[in-house]
């Protein structure tokens, strides 16, 4: 079933990128994560 892996998947992402927005800069710095790299970051953890 694609269309369930596909929309966890895309759950996961969502919910990855949210996680990672609601920290402050200071510590997505601690983490090595720019605030432009959270996208990127999301992505890579599917």
């Amino acid at each position: 079933m694609n269309i369930i892996r596909n929309y966890r998947n895309w759950r996961r992402y969502r919910q990855t990128v949210t996680e990672l927005s609601r920290l402050s800069n200071r510590e997505l710095n601690d983490l090595g994560i720019s605030r432009g790299d959270i996208p990127f970051v999301a992505r890579k953890s599917l």
